[in-house]
């Protein structure tokens, strides 16, 4: 201990009291200034931080940045095909999402709600199916308007994804018909259907003739779950009934108007048709209404094709239904004709047709290829021959 330290620690006798109370101020002064000084120095190579204080923030420190949320898968993909019509619809995010955000759209739209079905999992629960055949699009929003993460992100631009809905069954397609009447037969589903969203699936049922006794020609024709003509026949006349091109192919917007008009209970009201042409000379033809025999259109003698422009045979579904039409080619000896207004005309098969045409008489090959018949009977048959009615032409061959 140096002598100093110790003059500090030991203070002098009494008569020197009062000196060493001055000294020891003194002292205090200067280490006070040692201090100072020492202070001074350590400042001088850190200067104070000028970022502004963080007093009242809560942390103290910056708000850390926000992951921005993604889509990370959907149920269809985009490009999918032949997605079903009961197909349910799911987007899977990124992170847990919150609730009471815009939710996704369908175009065309498609009655439903959405909801959350887990923690990053929202899902489509449809009230209707998703319309056979019909381009679909599903577009998710972004920004404020789209999902937003528990944390606070949301999508930094819009998500679409396009899918293609599958066809629906013949079956399907058939049922609907019968229950419409616009087929010579009725279905009788085994219950009602389990949802909404089945109403485009096939349905197990019974199909039976709406009326006993009906010609063989016709009845041997129907083939449950197949393309045939008479399903084709059936929807050529609801296409045409409806506003609708009328080509006998089920697409969105003939699906489209089937389910509205079994909602609505549309049926329709006209009688079912059917035209039962004989070449069996002499060449007859019969009307049937319903299942029956039109009593003034029953055997009616009427004229087919002559021998190189022969009524071909099989059965086709009226697709032409005009009042008059002028037809005009070349007869089988190679000279011409050109009929401005034949009269009460229903094209069947290319450019045969029922129609009225003045002859001196009925019941043989006179025609190039039509089924010719008296103007006054046609005016009767024609109304009975919208389109869509079934043709048939039977016959030895000329």
């Amino acid at each position: 201990m140096s002598e100093y330290e110790y003059t500090i620690l030991k203070p002098p006798p009494r008569r020197h009291r009062l000196a060493w109370i001055t000294l020891g101020v003194t002292l205090a002064v200067v280490a006070v200034g040692v201090g100072a000084f020492l202070v001074g120095r350590h400042t001088t190579s850190a200067p104070p931080s000028t970022a502004p204080s963080h007093a009242g923030s809560g942390s103290g420190s910056p708000a850390a940045s926000v992951t921005p949320l993604t889509v990370v898968s959907t149920t269809p993909t985009t490009g999918a095909v032949d997605v079903p019509s009961d197909q349910r619809i799911t987007i899977t995010l990124s992170s847990a999402v919150q609730t009471g955000w815009t939710t996704p759209t369908l175009t065309p739209a498609v009655p439903g709600t959405w909801q959350r079905t887990g923690p990053s999992t929202i899902a489509f629960a449809p009230t209707a199916p998703l319309i056979p055949t019909s381009t679909e699009t599903l577009t998710i929003p972004a920004g404020a308007a789209g999902p937003r993460s528990r944390a606070g992100g949301t999508l930094a631009a819009p998500v679409t994804v396009t899918f293609t809905v599958a066809q629906a069954s013949t079956e399907r397609l058939q049922q609907l018909l019968a229950e419409l009447n616009y087929l010579p037969l009725v279905f009788t589903p085994a219950g009602p259907l389990s949802s909404p969203v089945d109403a485009v699936t096939a349905q197990p049922g019974t199909f039976s003739w709406r009326w006993p006794n009906q010609p063989a020609s016709l009845t041997s024709l129907w083939i449950e779950g197949a393309e045939n003509v008479i399903t084709k026949g059936a929807l050529m006349n609801f296409e045409n009934q409806n506003g609708l091109t009328v080509d006998g192919l089920a697409g969105t917007q003939v699906w489209t108007a089937l389910l509205s008009a079994v909602a609505a209970n549309r049926v329709d009201a006209d009688p079912y048709t059917y035209v039962f042409v004989s070449k069996q000379l002499p060449v007859a033809m019969t009307v049937f209404e319903n299942g029956t025999p039109v009593p003034a259109l029953t055997n009616v003698a009427v004229n087919t094709g002559v021998p190189g422009a022969d009524t071909a045979d099989g059965t086709y579904p009226v697709f032409e239904h005009v009042v008059s039409s002028r037809m005009q080619g070349t007869n089988p000896d190679g000279s011409t004709y050109d009929d401005p207004a034949v009269p009460w005309a229903s094209f069947f098969n290319g450019g045969d047709a029922l129609h009225g045409f003045v002859r001196a008489n009925y019941g043989s090959y006179q025609s190039n290829g039509c089924v010719e018949m008296p103007v006054a009977t046609a005016a009767v048959v024609w109304p009975l021959t919208p389109i869509g009615t079934l043709v048939t032409v039977v016959g030895p061959v000329s």
